[in-house]
């Protein structure tokens, strides 16, 4: 046991004073004459014992009763064994999670509300001048210093609800790195969250063996949560006015079956589509909502389910782009192709620019999605250059060759893009025996697949030797699975190879029913997907096309009133925005440059907050092996008097106060009751 204040022992000395009393009577006695004592003899005898007895009984009580009053005033307590240091001047770090979770409820409000009040009952149980540190999940740089007691106060009540998610691994390690201006000082760490399973790092949590780590659980009342998942199109193109079909996945993250959760689709904050789902408890299910009548442009989604009482999830954000057409270039080694035109220029949809091989304005090769090399006799080391810094942004090459002349220059193309090389040109009727039916140009176009397809068949053609480390993908083979019609992929683009040129000498592919559905979907597949959404905390980098800004011009991401001027990095084929923490609330931002809009980027919560499994005492214990940590439950009221006895060990004062005044109480029972029994013994007598 040990004093906090063991001066006051010193008044230990006034024990002398009762005991200078009793051994000294100051009483006058008054002699009495009787006649006869020799009846009293055996009385007298009789009270003097029992009178010595109670003083002594007495005197014990006031000894103990000043004693235990003294050790009150000197604060006594029991150590705890790793408290050697526990009086001298103390860092604090105290974390308190502010994620989507501790919006959930219990009899003391929401887990937020809490936590903050814990956090400052914690503060209140260590002395003014102790110094604090307060951590978020926002890891501020404005709270990577220390504060005084009150200015920990305040910063608590500031502390709001955020996206942001950390595990204990970076939690401890931050709170870690405020102790280094402070070597002397005692430090610990107060970590109040409601410890979900997310929270926990995939690998051990290495702490600071001079640091005490307590944990604060909250606990949340049990409730269901269904949370929306993810979102997709059906279809990747989006045109004016076309039929939309949107794929919404729900997650029930609870272990009861959630039933008609209803779900709203809104598009430019206009509804668009409803829905509703049942979903068996711990899975996933789709629905598939459908709208038109969209205009090109960007679309700004939201889909918003209704499910109470955690609301945190219920809106997803998502954004697209309805292209009002799709501009496509075609190099003619000759005259225009008929068959080409005809496809293409049927459909509004299509802008179509045809140029010869020795008018092409190489710096426009970025506006076309698509370019088409038609029967070129020659190409030239320029143009390949070019074609191949074009496919690697993720443009979309289509190749027909020219059968009169060799093939030198075409050769050296497709060496550049790294596809099958031409070998030599057959002239023999042959026809094409395999159709992959899976690949993307295909997909939605045969409602039945009939057993026996009428497939293309050709005349004359160049036969490509079939090259190893490639990414051919077939669409139409000839026997052997030689090339009729091919697909590659180099860097972010694609590369489409034909056998044979468009005219009917060669072969009746330009005129065949599969050639319109190829044309038509190579050119929608060559528009470059951009992500419907993004993840805050995860996805930091926003990659789109090559941007071009000049000397003036700077990028803004803006939503309402917020507006923040994203770092921005280009590189070989794309440009990269970097938003790191400056994007930390869901929705749909513009990506303007100056007034003009780029895109619309749309950011949502990572999702694992939704689940609201919490670790166990001994899963939490597990990630700090040879560390021995605190796992604190609070109980009702206030957790200064739990954490003084943790940092103190336990205290007695307020068993002395009791002990103290126990005593006094049998010093008046003694005083009061024990004379009036002695008094009818002598009577008896």
């Amino acid at each position: 046991m040990r004093f906090l204040s063991p001066g006051f022992l010193f008044a230990l000395l006034a024990l002398a004073i009762p005991i200078i009393i009793h051994l000294f009577n100051f009483r006058k006695f008054k002699k009495v004459y009787f006649s006869n004592v020799r009846f009293l003899k055996s009385v007298q005898i009789q009270t003097s014992s029992r009178q010595h007895l109670k003083d002594r009984l007495i005197l014990a009580s006031r000894l103990l009763a000043l004693s235990f009053l003294v050790f009150a005033f000197s604060r006594p307590y029991i150590p705890n064994s790793n408290d050697k240091n526990a009086y001298q001047s103390q860092v604090v770090s105290i974390f308190i999670d502010n994620s989507y979770s501790m919006e959930a409820v219990n009899k003391e409000g929401t887990l937020l509300d809490e936590a903050k009040r814990r956090a400052k009952e914690i503060a209140s149980a260590y002395s003014l001048n102790d110094k604090f540190q307060l951590l978020t999940n926002d890891f501020e740089g404005r709270f990577q210093r220390l504060l005084n007691y009150d200015e920990f106060q305040r910063a608590v009540d500031e502390v709001q609800i955020s996206a942001a998610n950390r595990d204990l691994s970076q939690i401890i390690r931050r709170q870690e790195d405020v102790f280094l201006g402070e070597p002397n000082a005692r430090k610990t760490v107060y970590v109040i969250s409601d410890f979900q399973e997310n929270i926990l790092p995939q690998s051990s949590v290495q702490a600071d063996s001079a640091v005490l780590v307590r944990l604060v659980r909250l606990k949340a009342n049990s409730q269901p949560n269904i949370s929306i998942d993810s979102v997709w199109f059906v279809s990747a193109i989006h045109k004016p006015g076309d039929s939309e079909q949107l794929v919404v996945r729900l997650r029930n993250n609870s272990d009861e079956e959630a039933e008609s959760i209803p779900i709203k689709v809104a598009l430019n904050r206009q509804q668009k589509a409803i829905g509703s789902l049942t979903i068996q408890p711990r899975t996933t299910s789709t629905d598939t909502l459908s709208f038109s009548g969209l205009k090109a442009g960007w679309q700004e989604g939201e889909i918003v389910i209704t499910d109470f009482p955690v609301v945190f999830d219920d809106r997803f954000y998502f954004s697209f782009k309805v292209q009002p057409s799709i501009p496509l270039l075609i190099i003619n080694g000759g005259l225009e192709n008929e068959y080409l035109n005809s496809v293409y220029k049927s459909d509004l949809f299509f802008n179509v620019t045809n140029v010869s091989s020795g008018s092409i304005n190489y710096s426009s090769l970025g506006n076309y999605p698509l370019v088409i090399l038609n029967e070129l006799a020659e190409i030239s080391d320029g143009l390949i250059q070019q074609l191949k810094e074009y496919v690697s942004r993720g443009g979309s090459l289509m190749v027909f060759p020219e059968l009169q002349s060799n093939q030198e220059g075409l050769k050296s193309l497709l060496q550049a893009l790294r596809t099958d090389l031409p070998a030599e040109i057959v002239n023999a009727e042959t026809k094409v025996t395999a159709i992959n039916l899976q690949h993307p140009v295909f997909k939605g176009v045969f409602e039945n697949i009939p057993q026996k397809l009428d497939l293309p068949v050709a005349k004359k053609y160049l036969r490509y030797t079939i090259q190893n480390n490639t990414t051919r993908q077939s669409v139409l083979d000839f026997p052997g699975r030689m090339t009729f019609f091919s697909d590659y992929r180099m860097g972010k683009g694609k590369i489409y190879l034909s056998a044979v040129p468009l005219n009917p000498e060669t072969s009746n592919f330009a005129r065949h029913s599969v050639f319109v559905p190829i044309m038509y979907q190579t050119a929608l597949l060559s528009l470059q997907d951009q992500n419907l959404y993004h993840k805050l905390n995860i996805d930091q980098v926003v990659e789109l096309p090559k941007l071009t800004l000049s000397s003036n011009q700077t990028l803004k991401l803006r939503r309402d009133k917020f507006e923040a001027i994203p770092d921005l990095r280009q590189n070989e084929n794309a440009s990269q925005i970097y938003v790191a923490d400056q994007i930390r609330q869901t929705g749909n931002y513009e990506l303007l440059k100056n007034d003009s809009l780029l895109a619309i980027l749309s950011f949502n919560d990572p999702g694992p907050e939704s689940d609201l499994s919490y670790a166990g005492d001994r899963t939490i214990e597990a990630k700090f092996p040879g560390h021995k940590i605190d796992l604190i439950t609070p109980a009702a009221g206030s957790m200064q008097g739990a954490v003084k006895a943790i940092n103190q060990g336990t205290s007695l004062w307020k068993l002395c106060i009791i002990l103290s005044l126990l005593f006094l109480a049998v010093e008046i029972f003694l005083i009061r009751f024990y004379k009036k029994s002695q008094t009818k013994a002598i009577k008896l007598e």
